[in-house]
Parts: C-alpha cells; structure tokens; sequence
C-alpha cells in the first residue's frame, strides 16, 4: 500500500512539473490557457479514477473510455518517458539555461510578436514543444480506442506425445484475461461470446483474469462464461486481478456461482471414452521468490494426477511451465502477460523483459505451453500484442 500511495505521489507531482515546466515555455497566453486545460483534466482524470478504485465502483458511465484511455496513457507511458528524456538532456538543459541568461543580462525581454504580430521563432519552438506530448497522448488514445474492440482468433495444431487415440482432434477454446470491467465491455464482450460459440470446441478453458478489479463487474462476467457452449463443458480458474478487491469474496462467489471453478483442484472428466484430467492452478501470492512459491504450488497440486487420465494444467502464470514440464506435464495453458503489452517486436518489448514466456507455443522436451495474449484490457493500448482467443487442435504425435 505505501508503495501504491508514492506512485500516486508521483504521478501528480510529475503532473504539476509538466504544467509548470510547459507554461513557462508556451509564452502566448493561448497557449498556457491550454496547457492548464490539459493539465486540469488530467489531474481531474487521475483522481476520478483513483476514487473509483479505492470505492470499489468500476461504473464509469460519467467518464467516456476515451478519457481514460488518455489518462492511463499520460501517467504510465508519456509522463515517465519525459522524465526519462529530461534527466538524460539534463546537461544540455542546463546549457541553454545558462546561455539564456547570460543573453537576459545584455538584451531586454523580447517581444512575444514581431512586428507583423506573428510568434517569433524561438516562440513557435515553445508552444510546439508544450503541445507536443499532449497531441501524442491524444493519438495514441484514439489508437488504443480503436483496439478495444478487436480480437483475433488465433489457431494452433498441437502434436501431443502421449495423447490418448481417444482424443486425437481434441478442440479447446482458451480464453484469458477478459478484464470485464473498466476497458472490456460492451461490443466486444458480446463479440467474444458469439466467436466462442461458433468454434464449437470440446472444451471452453478460461485461464485467469475474469474481472478487471471490481467485485461490482463479477456477475457480469458469470453470466458472459454462463453463456459460452462447449460440448464437454467450461472450466475456470483464478488469476491475479480476480483479486484485487477481495480475493476471499471472489473465490467464495466463485464456489457458488455453479461454474466449474479449479482452485488448487482438479476435475476428471471423460470425453470419448478417455478421462481427461484438469489441473487448475491457484493464483500465488507470494511477493518474494514468486517463481519458487509457483513451483512448490505445481508440484502439490500434481499429486493429485491420476495415472488413467490425459493432464492438462491450467496456470494463470506461465511460469508455472517450468515446474509442469519438469514433471512431464504434455500441456499447460496460461495467459497473464497479454503478449508483452507494448512490444517493439517479437523479441523485444515488456514481454521478454519480465517473463520467460510471454507469448505463443514453447516446448521443453515433450511437453508444450500456450500463452495467451488475452482478450481484454487493462490497459488500453497494445502495439504488437493483439487481444486474442486462441483454438487450440491436439493431435496425437
């Protein structure tokens, strides 16, 4: 909480140095009267949120997405990289400053206009550069408005060592980090469902991340998994924003909603003639040595493996893989790192820097992962990391 409260800090601290900063700059008066718009909405944007959240209400009908959009991407994209190129052009700051002044102590102020009443040079350079990062935020909030609504169906045929004859052509449709709540909702949850129902898969498996935060969205989201179809059934598990608000509460209207909820469970079920084991995976909550709690959570939950049944893990982590193929485990499915997020590539992006798997098929021996990039949001912008559900063939190898 006390690290949550200095971030808080500095986001509006950082709010207040950009006006400052930007107002001193942009000379013309339209162009501080527009800098204080920017910065009042923003500061206004970021404490209608954060009342939000510490109310539990995640109701924002007072509050278009677009707006949020833009003041999610102000306080955790741009206002950080521009701290980040400020203190990186700190020297040559400093230059200028001293030029500056020394310019001051010989020539009076120059004036605002020239003589045709136009800005000069040097005034245009700084309305420009205070207006600038606004009109990024700007586009990149109308960029991240039109994914929110988009997914991709994305297809993998999965050679399985060890799959039962019984189960060759086994269709699974994995959902992930839906987030319904503050960015998911609406079209694209309607969308999400019609889509899920015309894969007709053998099995619906939802992998972590039901709601966004608030427990007030939790029956929504019940009704939408009530109202996916698959031939063999829809399985649940728990992921990391499932808990925010009240991990306990969830989990307790979760056992009672009469969907099929894995918590550090498993379920048999047959399909074909052949049993088939799910292994849902509870959500670990472990601050320090995370990947060693994961671990120890997986090899407990494994011994609950029955040897007639056909394994399949459901982790919101991928993390978990490790353990899960350490033990021949021949699939795990996961989602949690929705792709990377923001990625430049397929290999560089927030991805690779903090997970070992973050999205597609790895292998490790015979036993294979898919990670998900989810299909909902948190945040509102991806760049090469579209939301998805994924249909999963597995094919006896």
């Amino acid at each position: 909480m006390r690290f949550v409260l200095v971030l808080i800090g500095i986001m509006f601290a950082l709010d207040v140095l950009w006006w400052a900063i930007s107002a001193r700059i942009a000379k013309p008066i339209f162009a501080r009267v527009g800098v204080a718009i920017f910065a009042l909405a923003q500061l206004a944007g970021l404490i209608w949120l954060l009342t939000q959240r510490f109310a539990h209400a995640e109701s924002m009908a007072l509050f278009s997405k677009f707006a949020m959009a833009s003041v999610f991407i102000w306080h955790m994209i741009l206002l950080p990289l521009l701290l980040l190129l400020a203190v990186a052009l700190l020297p040559i700051l400093a230059m200028v400053a001293l030029i500056r002044i020394a310019r001051r102590v010989r020539n009076s102020n120059p004036p605002l206009l020239d003589a045709n009443g136009a800005l000069s040079r040097r005034q245009f350079l700084g309305v420009a550069l205070a207006a600038a990062p606004p009109l990024c935020n700007l586009s990149l909030a109308t960029i991240a408005m039109r994914q929110l609504d988009h997914f991709r169906v994305r297809r993998f045929v999965l050679p399985i060592a060890g799959l039962p004859s019984d189960l060759h052509g086994l269709t699974i449709t994995q959902i992930s980090d839906m987030h319904v709540g503050r960015f998911t909702s609406g079209r694209i949850l309607r969308n999400m469902v019609r889509v899920v129902n015309e894969l007709r898969a053998d099995l619906v498996l939802l992998t972590g991340d039901l709601i966004n935060d608030a427990l007030v969205d939790l029956d929504h989201g019940l009704d939408l998994v009530r109202s996916m179809q698959a031939s063999h059934g829809v399985y649940l598990i728990e992921g990391n924003h499932d808990l925010i608000e009240n991990g306990p509460e969830f989990e307790r209207r979760m056992k009672h909603s009469g969907i099929p909820f894995l918590l550090d469970e498993s379920v048999v079920i047959t399909v074909r003639g052949t049993p088939l084991q799910l292994l849902g995976l509870s959500w670990t909550r472990a601050r320090e040595n995370r990947d060693s709690a994961i671990a120890t959570a997986v090899r407990q939950l494994l011994n609950q493996c029955q040897p007639e049944s056909f394994p399949i893990l459901l982790a919101h982590h991928p993390h978990a893989f490790d353990a899960a193929a350490a033990a021949s485990v021949p699939l795990t499915l996961s989602g949690h790192t929705h792709g990377g997020q923001l990625m430049l590539n397929e290999q560089y992006g927030f991805g690779p820097a903090l997970f070992r798997y973050w999205s597609g098929l790895y292998a490790k021996g015979a036993s294979k992962l898919i990670v998900s990039n989810g299909v909902g949001n948190w945040f509102p912008l991806r760049v090469r990391a579209p939301a998805e559900l994924l249909h999963l063939t597995l094919l006896r190898s």
